[in-house]
């Protein structure tokens, strides 16, 4: 069955021990893994690895060994209370495995817990879960947190904001994308270390994004959107603020990637980007054919920029690239 992510949130503060199964996948492989963690936490409590109470199993191995998924749900114990057999990374490759241990499963059984990344509408694993009578499938979308999923995160790190800077964080969580927020959570959270005062906003302040990471956005948009004349200058500035070669070819990746996923799956929904009509129209103008040229250069430059050999400087090695891009996307 489907799980709409706004069914999804109370279902995973407290799941259904009686269900066969869940299936979790998205594009953000950190949120889907955080989004596990808190079912499997909720369902099994905090010690069921210490009791054996939890199998995990990559997708791989599963697949080199399929007995290993039905061996796992059928297992007794030593130790009472829920089980679990965690499939990772799932595919089709192993759907057949999934398809006939969730035909197998009876009430007792361990729950199949299953993640994996972006499924097609015509993923054998996803219709298996979707067409189950007893089991969930549900998608983790890049969207912003709420004030609810903040709330959470700062509890979970021991933190307590003021009104002023819940509001800010708010704010930010609808600027930043969902992994640069967490990392920013994440340096409040060292920032505060051993400081029992409450989140204020000097505290965000000396832990959000500089606007130099504004400024990278800008030059991704400048390729996007082949203002090849404008590259050059804004090469410049982020030069002169030390901005790092691998790191602007790890975010334009990112960038072209979820272009290549918004031209390559029309209609599909959009997440993990802060203007998502800017996207695209970006994502419309390239045509998902020369966004798999794009990402294929990216690639290229990236292993350039960390082979021990390269010697060009780093930042005009990627300069060059994204003139080349810019020409691509302007070809009609």
């Amino acid at each position: 069955m489907k799980l709409t992510p706004r069914d999804a949130k109370p279902y995973f503060a407290r799941p259904d021990r009686t269900r066969t199964g869940l299936l979790i996948y998205g594009g953000d492989a950190m949120r889907v893994a955080l989004k596990r963690q808190e079912f499997l936490k909720n369902l099994l409590g905090s010690n069921a690895e210490e009791e054996m109470r939890l199998s995990r199993m990559p997708a791989g191995e599963l697949r080199r060994d399929p007995a290993m998924l039905l061996d796992a749900i059928k297992a007794v114990g030593f130790f009472p209370g829920p089980r679990a057999a965690l499939v990772e990374e799932a595919n089709d490759n192993i759907a057949k495995i999934l398809l006939d241990a969730l035909k197998e499963w009876q009430p007792g059984d361990a729950q199949i817990i299953v993640t994996a990344g972006d499924l097609k509408k015509t993923s054998k694993v996803l219709k298996a879960f979707e067409s189950h009578p007893n089991a969930y499938a549900t998608p983790i979308y890049d969207n912003p947190p709420d004030r609810a999923e903040i709330e959470q995160m700062l509890k979970d790190a021991g933190l307590t904001p003021e009104a002023d800077a819940m509001a800010a964080l708010s704010d930010l969580a609808r600027t930043l994308d969902p992994g640069d927020f967490r990392q920013t959570l994440e340096k409040i959270t060292l920032y505060k270390l051993g400081d029992t005062t409450p989140i204020g906003l000097d505290d965000i302040a000396a832990c959000a994004p500089t606007s130099t990471e504004a400024e990278v956005d800008d030059i991704l948009h400048v390729v996007a959107e082949t203002r090849s004349a404008e590259i050059g200058p804004v090469m410049s500035k982020l030069q002169g603020q030390g901005v790092n070669a691998v790191t602007l070819t790890i975010m334009a990746t990112r960038h072209f990637r979820t272009l290549y996923r918004i031209a390559a799956n029309p209609g599909a929904p959009i997440y993990g980007v802060r203007d998502r009509d800017r996207a695209m129209r970006q994502a419309r103008n390239w045509g998902a054919v020369k966004l798999e040229t794009a990402l294929a250069v990216l690639t290229e430059t990236d292993l350039k920029l960390r082979s021990a050999g390269q010697h060009a400087p780093a930042l005009a090695l990627v300069e060059r690239a994204f003139i080349r891009l810019a020409m691509l996307g302007a070809q009609r």
